[in-house]
């Protein structure tokens, strides 16, 4: 009898799978870091005034959207460096890594002019006239270190491209480190600087920019497993053709994040009129589902590394090996946090409050919520695998489809209207979400088994 022989196939499975995790673990550590970030600013700022309190949250809801969209546009860097690596083709990761840093200057500055203009949309949200002054000061001061942000994605690009993560998820760390004294000092007035309350945490935010990029660029400039890219061999001025490419490929994935964000925040607006009770059951279960979101989106980041490493190096097949071995752990950790909402909807939003209404209300809206974490996963873990793909476009135009013209229409007919039985309330428009949500899964996951059977993609990009 011979005996059995191997399994390459399993083998192949588990060294993808060690990738992958090797991969997203420090992604998820850098998420948590900038998340609580902003946990800082909100917790600070509470301490100061309800105002300073208010004018961080309308701010946040601002600037935070506006983050994920330059970080979305920034992401076809480290699609383009994973691609060009896995190819064999790491020396001209430098040259493109410069490019990117001017693209993520431009669309840095651009986010900063932005967000500098926003009184109208507080006149036309009807915002409190006292809380105007404070919130656009705050916004004055954390734009201006988005400059500083563009680049910083940029030569994170190259790290996270090359599979290095770690550096990116120190370095939030050492931000975290740097924020917290920082708005000690400029919010509270400490160590002779004036009390500037909620723009003492614009200012910290922003330093904080400023401090990370330079701290990542010491850090690429000294490391010795940098030096084989050429990143600082020389200094190249913009050039139009690679800007237009670029730019033409990362916008569609910043429009896409923006438009899943402003959709939140949209709903958030539309409850607003059902009263305190709703809005705050609404803001327990969104804020707890968005810490929770941490863990796929990072994963989605991994496999955008991991499928466009594959792809260079050994074609689609490797490359949807790493898609269906990142959607496998997407959906694991989906079913862990469903359950964990289900089975603990009534003890999770006592994190939050004591109030009764909002417990009862909010706990019904876990039960929802632990749904949604399954088209959720799907979602994340295609619109990663479509990014390595480095295709871009027509993703974005779905989920503009999934989200703006199927998701948040029937949240608004189930939570708003009659047409469909008694109006719902916010239960209406999380089932609109999951509607969104599911819609925008089936609709990259055909697109990516599309995209995956292109000639182009069969033999890998180093061919």
């Amino acid at each position: 009898m011979t005996s059995t022989p191997p399994f390459p196939a399993r083998a192949r499975i588990v060294t993808e799978l060690r990738a992958l995790i090797a991969l997203v673990l420090p992604i998820i550590a850098a998420q948590l870091a900038h998340t609580l970030l902003g946990f800082v600013d909100t917790a600070m700022a509470g301490r100061v005034s309800a105002e300073a309190l208010a004018a961080v949250a309308l701010g946040n809801s601002f600037w935070i959207p506006t983050l994920l969209f330059l970080t979305g546009v920034m992401m076809i860097v480290t699609s383009k460096v994973a691609a060009a690596n896995g190819a064999g083709r790491i020396s001209e990761t430098g040259a493109l890594v410069r490019q990117g840093a001017w693209l993520g200057l431009i669309i840095g500055c651009g986010c900063m002019v932005f967000l500098n203009l926003m009184r109208p949309v507080l006149g036309w949200m009807q915002v409190d006239p006292a809380l105007v002054p404070v919130t656009l000061n705050y916004l004055l001061a954390i734009s201006l270190g988005f400059p500083a942000v563009g680049v910083m994605l940029a030569l994170r690009g190259l790290s996270d491209g090359l599979s290095r993560t770690k550096p990116a998820m120190l370095i939030g760390f050492i931000g975290l480190a740097i924020n917290v004294p920082a708005n000690y000092v400029l919010v509270y007035g400490k160590l002779g600087f004036p009390a500037m309350g909620a723009v003492g945490c614009g200012v910290a935010t922003a330093i904080v920019m400023w401090a990370m990029l330079g701290c990542l660029l010491v850090y690429l400039r000294r490391s010795p497993l940098y030096r084989q890219c050429g990143l600082f061999d020389r200094f190249d001025w913009p050039k139009a053709r690679t800007q237009g490419e670029l730019i033409g490929l990362g916008f569609p994935i910043g429009m896409a994040l923006f438009a899943e964000t402003s959709m939140f925040a949209v709903i958030a607006l539309l409850i607003g009129s059902l009263g305190a009770i709703v809005v705050a059951a609404h803001q327990v279960t969104l804020n707890f589902t968005s810490l929770a979101f941490m863990v796929p989106f990072s994963l989605g980041l991994a496999i955008t590394v991991r499928v466009g490493h594959n792809l260079g190096r050994g074609g689609a097949r490797d490359a949807m090996l790493a898609t269906k071995v990142g959607l496998v752990l997407a959906l694991l950790f989906a079913a862990i946090a469903a359950a964990i909402m289900f089975t603990l909807a009534r003890q999770i939003p006592l994190i939050y409050t004591q109030d009764p209404q909002v417990l009862a209300l909010a706990s019904s809206l876990f039960a929802l919520a632990a749904l949604y974490q399954f088209s959720d996963a799907v979602q994340v873990a295609c619109a990663g695998a479509l990014r390595g793909f480095q295709d871009t476009r027509l993703p974005m135009l779905l989920t503009m489809i999934a989200y703006w013209l199927i998701g948040l229409p029937t949240g608004y007919v189930l939570g708003l209207t009659d047409w469909l039985g008694p109006a719902r309330g916010p239960a209406g428009f999380w089932i609109g979400l999951i509607v969104g949500l599911s819609s925008a899964a089936l609709f990259l996951g055909l697109r990516l088994l599309t995209v995956s059977r292109k000639p182009v993609y069969q033999q890998g990009l180093h061919h």
